[in-house]
Order: C-alpha cells, then sequence, then structure tokens
C-alpha cells in the first residue's frame, strides 16, 4: 500500500474530464457537496436485457454523473472514489510484471482509492486476495505501476 498526494486540479481533471482511468472498474464512490451522494458500483444484472460481464461498472459509465455532482462553483467537501484494476487485466499484469506464483483468479481487485478531504487529494493503492499469502511481491508491483502511472499522467504527483 502507499499514499500519493496529488496536485488536485490536474489529478480531477484525468479522474473526471479524461479517459484516464477508463479502463478501471468503478467500485464505490461517495460525494459530499449540498448533499452526501453515495454510489455503490455493483451492477444490478437483472436491470438489463443481457447480463453484464462484469460485476461493476466501469468508470466511463460513472464518471460524467460523478462530473455532475462534482462541478460548479464550489469544491466539493469530501469525495472518496474507489476504482479496481478489471479482471481480464489481471492475467497481463500478472505476465508483464513477472508475478508466475499468482494466478488471476486469486486476486479479488487492485485498487486505487482516491479521497479528497475539502483541501488535500490522495490515491492509497490496495490489493486484494481471495486468500492470505506471505509473498507480498503483487502487492509491491501494483504499487510500483501505480506510481508509474500517476507520475507520468499527473505531474507533481508526492509519494507519502
Amino acid at each position: 500500500m502507499n499514499v500519493f498526494t496529488l496536485s488536485s486540479k490536474i489529478c480531477m481533471s484525468h479522474l473526471l474530464l479524461k479517459e484516464t482511468f477508463d479502463r478501471f472498474l468503478f467500485i464505490e464512490g461517495k460525494i459530499t457537496t449540498f448533499n452526501t451522494f453515495q454510489i455503490d458500483g455493483y451492477l444490478q444484472k437483472d436491470f438489463f436485457d443481457t447480463a453484464p460481464e462484469h460485476n461493476y461498472s466501469h468508470w466511463r459509465d460513472v464518471r460524467a454523473f460523478c462530473l455532475q455532482l462534482i462541478k460548479g462553483k464550489r469544491t466539493p467537501l469530501n469525495f472518496k472514489i474507489v476504482l479496481s484494476l478489471a479482471p481480464e487485466a489481471f492475467a497481463s499484469f500478472l505476465e508483464n510484471h513477472q508475478l508466475s506464483t499468482y494466478r488471476p483468479e486469486e486476486i479479488q481487485g487492485m485498487y486505487l482509492n482516491f479521497h479528497f478531504d475539502g483541501n488535500t487529494l490522495q490515491c492509497v493503492t490496495g490489493v486484494s486476495l481471495h486468500s492470505f499469502r506471505m509473498d507480498k511481491a503483487l502487492e509491491r508491483e501494483w504499487d510500483t505501476y501505480a506510481e508509474r502511472m500517476l507520475l507520468k499522467m499527473v505531474p507533481g504527483v508526492s509519494l507519502e
């Protein structure tokens, strides 16, 4: 787990206006402006004519809705947005990072947790597995990947 302090203006642009995080799944969000809006990213499959492949919405499908809640003259009091790498990307991530001792089905999620407290925007990385492992190589690789991704896309990232 790493905690990154981000440039709010630049990162918010990537998060809400650009396609930077669109390949990620939206797990949950909580946005506090004039009201508190809590959004569960879990898809209600009975709503659809054809059941979606994923259990969670893609960020690209809820990004505009979140933007509508956040945009305006006043900064949100706070928000939390939790994204996860999509499960179909787990195998290529493991292969690209030479993590042959892990299997994609062992991974529950590889998370980016964005939190804004009214002043500071942070991203906390995390990995959740279906069972405990002493080996933390996946967590270290995910942290490194997230750091590189944020540094590449969001100049002004600082690691705490």
